[in-house]
């Protein structure tokens, strides 16, 4: 959608991020602000990428989006600040933190 010119990728981040950690008062997550835990998704918008069974990590093995192309890729993902996927391959040294309720 982004890529399509419908919306901005400030308004994504805030549906997406800011929006959750407010709605479920979720502790210290859905901002880049020092103190809060790093949950971060890297995106290239200029790499396209075909979901194909090679690259399904599903548990089933299987995706409704197979044989799919998107505009863009997923090139890193942090959880709590953690690397935990990087161009293709999870990185499990590190483990996420459990989410905190407020409420």
């Amino acid at each position: 959608m982004h890529l399509q010119g419908k919306i901005s990728l400030e308004k994504i981040v805030e549906k997406t991020a800011h929006n959750l950690a407010i709605c479920f008062d979720i502790e210290k997550r859905g901002f880049i602000r020092e103190g809060y835990w790093a949950d971060l998704v890297l995106v290239n918008l200029n790499d396209p990428f075909k979901v194909t069974p090679v690259n399904i990590f599903y548990k089933c093995g299987w995706s409704p989006f197979d044989g799919e192309t998107f505009q863009a890729s997923i090139t890193h993902t942090f959880v709590s600040g953690n690397l935990a996927y990087q161009n293709g391959k999870f990185v499990t040294s590190e483990l996420g933190k459990r989410l905190s309720f407020t409420r």
